[in-house]
């Protein structure tokens, strides 16, 4: 054997066991690459069975997160950072996302600047004026107080998306102003402000597809977006550019976020109220003003106490299986509300014609909307002296047709006439369209004055059903609030007896009279009844919850101050409420929502085609066109 083949053969184990050291240290260092994390996060996700995602096109952006992966911080214990002249942020963020909580002195400005990359922001207090397209244009919000049917406030937070390479300025008003700017990537100039060494001078976007959900450059109302449900009782506004995606998360009281995770890196923080969050296989509470950042793959979930949560998160990159559920929830909403409908004022009482109080129970009938105007101070003491009951031609020109009674709910009876709830005059009466009482419909149950009743509607047999909340000042006649319902014949029954619901408010028939709802202005829950043959009622049951607002909740209630309602032809029923008009499915389910500029009262279908929708709120009357027709063009009478 030549020597150097003697050679060779001695150090083959030697070669071997260099090469096995090195495989080795190479398996070693990738696998000490892998979180801290990672190993118990793998058992949880065994043991729960959950699904994992995967995506394959998240860059490396070489950003290091500020937070503590799965770690739970306090928003105002993360240190302030002057990005301009009496402009500070606290910010955290993400290997592709930056979220900047920014206050402005009055007057402060980010002076004009190139972005670099997508930028949303959203308004949260005071004003500013923003530059879009260069020109500057304000920007509001407000929302503090608390929303009310007297004083007809409502909250608003603009907001605006604007791409990369746009021009961006921003001034406060003369009040400051506090806005949340979220910029994807991570933008270097800010991390350098924030005192970050080692920061790459450019930052990748990644290739990402996703089209965004809003227009850049247009300025948009948060409570205008609709609500997208990702799980059950966890309702979300997204709003989404191409490579991230804010989602304005509210989660009922006593609500359970099953785990779960995502390969898209998640930045949390809680808005209002507290959650029991659920990181890895710890629970530990977060309230207002805390923040996580939860990386890609980690395990989460959340539970909500007695007054529920709201929750900004911030995903980087968008999540495409939220904006596939938006998607079909918006078609799906859009098929009743077209898309390019736009909420109309018809008149401002406050302004034109004789003056409308608290406008209350409207009907169209012959080419007209009827409805009461009642007036209210701000304790809701009633005023039958400073009422009347209205006619309303399509072009917002309105006359009086009565006065001197405080009518509430009014509904179209088959003859021409209408059904009216005279409240102070504890009756349901006839008035014909020029304003003449006809007659007493019903004054009595079992020989024993009704109170006040508020609401009404009409069956296809003549009948009617109205609601006894007993909203009058005392004493009170009848044992409790009640609905009750007169027959054709005139004989009066009580169909829902009292301490059933706390305070029968509105009701309203199904397109084929056999199931009636009932809501109670207290609850946050509308109940359905099955119509037995004499108009009594059986199978109560509730037929769906309702949406309340962050204050409702922050005040210990989950009292949506529901009102009046209508219904489409097909089975859609459309309730008012403090958060606005909100329209539920035959099955139970939310379709979606149309937010008023003031909190809406009641409502009805109206204009020759029937697919005019009238809302009134307080002493204006608004309309928006739809894509169905109103329920009462389908009744037989």
């Amino acid at each position: 054997m030549r020597k150097t083949e003697r050679t060779i053969k001695m150090y083959i184990p030697v070669i071997v066991a260099s090469l096995i050291v090195l495989v080795s240290c190479f398996c070693c260092s990738k696998k000490s690459e892998q979180p801290a994390w990672k190993s118990a996060n793998d058992d949880i996700v065994r043991q729960y069975g959950i699904r994992e995602r995967i995506r394959t096109d998240i860059p490396d952006t070489k950003i290091i997160p500020n937070l503590q992966p799965g770690v739970i911080a306090s928003l105002k214990n993360l240190p302030e950072t002057e990005i301009a002249s009496g402009v500070k942020a606290r910010m955290y963020w993400s290997r592709g996302a930056l979220v900047s909580w920014m206050t402005f002195s009055p007057g402060a400005e980010i002076p004009r600047e190139k972005l670099t990359g997508e930028r949303i922001m959203v308004v949260m207090k005071g004003s500013v004026e923003q530059l879009i397209n260069g020109a500057n244009v304000t920007m509001r919000a407000h929302g503090s107080e608390r929303m009310t049917p007297i004083s007809g406030y409502r909250e608003l937070n603009e907001f605006v998306y604007l791409e990369k390479g746009a021009e961006n300025a921003v001034k406060a008003g003369s009040e400051g102003a506090e806005i949340l700017d979220v910029s994807c990537p991570v933008r270097p100039d800010y991390l350098k402000k924030a005192g970050v060494r080692k920061v790459p001078s450019t930052v990748s976007a990644g290739g990402f597809i996703a089209a965004p959900t809003i227009a850049p450059g247009k300025v948009y109302d948060l409570y205008n977006v609709q609500f997208t449900e990702i799980a059950p009782k966890a309702n979300t506004r997204l709003i989404a550019g191409k490579g991230v995606q804010l989602s304005f998360l509210r989660m009922d009281p006593n609500t359970a976020f099953a785990r779960e995770n995502q390969p898209e890196e998640h930045l949390m923080i809680v808005l209002r109220g507290s959650i029991d969050e659920i990181l890895l296989d710890s629970v530990d509470q977060m309230q207002a003003g805390d923040v996580a950042y939860i990386p890609s793959g980690m395990v989460y979930g959340g539970s909500t106490g007695p007054y529920g949560c709201d929750v900004l998160d911030v995903f980087w990159p968008v999540r495409s299986d939220y904006t596939e559920i938006m998607a079909r929830k918006l078609a799906e909403y859009h098929a009743v509300i077209p898309e390019d409908s736009e909420i109309e004022l018809v008149v401002d009482g406050a302004k034109k014609g004789p003056g409308l109080c608290y406008c209350e129970g409207p009907s169209w009938i012959n080419g007209k909307l009827y409805f009461s105007s009642m007036g209210y101070d701000d304790k809701w003491n009633g005023f039958p002296d400073k009422s009347a009951t209205v006619e309303m031609d399509p072009d917002g020109t309105y006359r009086y047709i009565a006065t001197g009674m405080e009518t509430n709910g009014t509904f179209p009876l088959g003859n021409g006439n209408m059904a009216v709830c005279d409240m102070f005059g504890h009756r349901v009466i006839e008035m014909s369209t020029k304003g003449n009482v006809v007659r007493t419909l019903a004054d009595r149950y079992n020989g024993v004055r009704i109170d006040g009743p508020n609401d009404l509607a009409v069956d296809d047999k003549g009948g009617i059903y109205f609601t006894d909340p007993q909203i009058l000042p005392k004493p009170f006649m009848q044992p409790g609030r009640s609905v009750f319902y007169r027959k054709p014949d005139g004989k009066v029954i009580r169909v829902i007896e009292p301490g059933t619901l706390e305070k029968p408010n509105g009701l309203i028939l199904s397109p084929d009279c056999r199931i009636l709802y009932v809501n109670s202005t207290p609850d946050n829950f509308i109940m359905a009844y099955d119509i037995n043959a004499d108009g009594s009622l059986s199978n109560g049951r509730k037929f769906c919850d309702l949406y309340v607002t962050p204050e409702v909740l922050d005040a210990k209630s989950v009292n949506p101050q529901v009102d009046g309602m209508t219904m489409d032809e097909l089975g859609n029923v459309y309730i008012t409420s403090i958060i606005g008009l909100q329209i539920i499915k035959p099955d139970g389910d939310m379709l979606g929502y149309i937010h008023f500029p003031l909190m809406p009262v009641n409502c009805c279908f109206g204009d020759e085609d029937g697919k005019t929708l009238y809302v009134l709120c307080n002493d204006k009357v608004y309309r928006i066109r739809t894509n169905v027709r109103g329920a009462a063009y389908t009744l037989k009478r």
